[in-house]
């Protein structure tokens, strides 16, 4: 008996770095090449972490890659990430981080002290997460192959009893919520580069997400429909995915949506939308509309103090994403095309 082979829609010449950004590249890569020869047919749309049950007990787990450049930057570094997106991957999901595994890819000639300071931000960050590292490898590559250091990850978590995340759960009239400002660990590291004649007093959002899940989960349990961690390709990219995976639409009040003056004023220098940049210690949450406003206070009282309900899910326009202006207009927000700001995580 012989198996069909996939049928692939990847007609893409050559790898780019767009196809690395998280945006409609980097889906036409994974929904056109990749899941179709490693995961066959999907009863559920691609997420941050996968749900299995092994032996009768449910476990969640994730994998992530870490390229980012410069190494350190205001508000983290590349290790302590490693750790937070792994996590923030899993807690987005509905699962209590647990433990995580680590490979560290390092070019020969990377002074000693550099690669100590990234373990121990990555044991600090651990400690933090209250998660453990059980185990990894390291592999070192000749000068000029590696930028210094790549970091690999896998985690597991255990499922959240009650939840039931998926975009499919996703109904009309649901509320729209995110945790706090976007855009600040994008637009930190595009400046810690120092190619851009830009100031601004900005750190990376970097942080493990889950005490804030946790507490939202307890608070609005059933009410809780669908979560996202929006890094690469921001917001924009996320909400697209969940319009198109809902078959829905879903309507931005662009006046609620916190951003920081620094953010805002990068990005309209450089003609960027905040929204399509990555953030690494924020979440997106989609809850029924009668726990709307107690979701809101619960983050708030929890450590996000800007969290805000910043809009809602509509039957129509289906799979589009819209931006309503305080002035009466409104303008269709796509996926991130390109890739703006490579390498950030």
């Amino acid at each position: 008996m012989t198996t069909a082979t996939p049928r692939l829609r990847f007609r893409d010449p050559q790898i780019e770095m767009a196809h690395g950004a998280g945006g409609k590249a980097s889906r036409r890569l994974v929904e056109g090449l990749i899941a179709p020869l490693l995961l066959g047919s999907l009863s559920e749309p691609l997420g941050d972490a996968a749900h299995v049950e092994v032996n009768g007990a449910k476990i969640a787990i994730t994998a992530d890659s870490f390229v980012v450049k410069p190494l350190r930057f205001p508000g983290g570094s590349i290790g302590d990430l490693a750790v937070n997106g792994t996590v923030n991957d899993l807690a987005v999901s509905g699962a209590k981080p647990e433990a995580l595994v680590v490979t560290f890819v390092i070019e020969a000639g990377l002074p000693s002290e550099a690669l100590e300071a990234e373990v121990r931000a990555m044991a600090d960050a651990a400690r933090r997460a209250v998660v453990a590292i059980v185990g990894g490898d390291t592999k070192v590559v000749e000068h000029g192959k590696a930028d210094r250091m790549y970091i690999t990850t896998a985690g597991i978590g255990r499922p959240l009893p009650g939840l039931a995340l998926s975009a499919r759960s996703v109904r009309p009239g649901d509320a729209v919520l995110v945790s706090g400002p976007l855009g600040d660990h994008g637009i930190t590291i595009l400046l810690a580069r120092g190619e851009l004649e830009i100031e601004a007093e900005l750190t990376s959002d970097t942080r493990p997400v889950f005490p804030f899940v946790e507490a939202l989960a307890n608070a609005v349990g059933p009410g809780l429909r669908w979560m996202r961690d929006p890094t690469r390709g921001g917001a924009a990219t996320s909400l697209n995915e969940l319009a198109r995976d809902s078959g829905l639409g879903i309507v931005l009040h662009e006046e609620h949506i916190p951003v920081s003056d620094g953010v805002r004023g990068a990005c309209e220098l450089l003609g960027l939308d905040p929204l399509h940049i990555a953030n690494e210690g924020q979440f997106l949450a989609v809850v029924a509309a009668e726990y709307a406003d107690r979701a809101v206070d619960v983050l708030h009282a929890s450590g996000c103090g800007q969290a805000a309900r910043v809009g809602e899910v509509r039957e129509q326009p289906r799979g589009t994403v819209l931006g309503a202006t305080g002035y009466g207009g409104t303008r269709v927000i796509d996926m991130l095309v390109g890739d703006p700001l490579p390498r950030i995580c």
